[in-house]
């Protein structure tokens, strides 16, 4: 059965997930969650910061860092260290982070 088939077959997006990326702890599968975390995270700060109504340069400043930095971040295209995200949320936006370990 070929994939395209097998997906639209699948019931769950679990299952299409399963056959696209392979099985939870498969490498190309770990690769596709970490890129899907750093998409997450991206996102909520884009969001987070639109609604502090901040620039990229102005939430910067507000925590020590670059535009360059932020803008990176914002794209994915970097790795972030917890207590930057934490400073980004917390002391850039106000916001109160939580961490879910499951």
């Amino acid at each position: 059965m070929k994939k395209d088939e097998a997906i639209r077959k699948a019931r769950t997006f679990d299952e299409i997930l399963d056959i696209k990326y392979g099985k939870i702890g498969t490498k190309k599968r770990d690769e596709f969650e970490l890129k899907a975390q750093y998409f997450v995270i991206s996102e909520m700060l884009k969001e987070g910061r639109r609604e502090a109504k901040l620039t990229q340069q102005q939430l910067a400043d507000k925590i020590g860092t670059k535009k360059s930095y932020i803008s990176r971040i914002e794209n994915g295209k970097c790795d972030i260290q917890l207590s930057t995200l934490y400073r980004i949320f917390e002391t850039g936006l106000g916001r109160r982070v939580s961490l879910l370990i499951a």
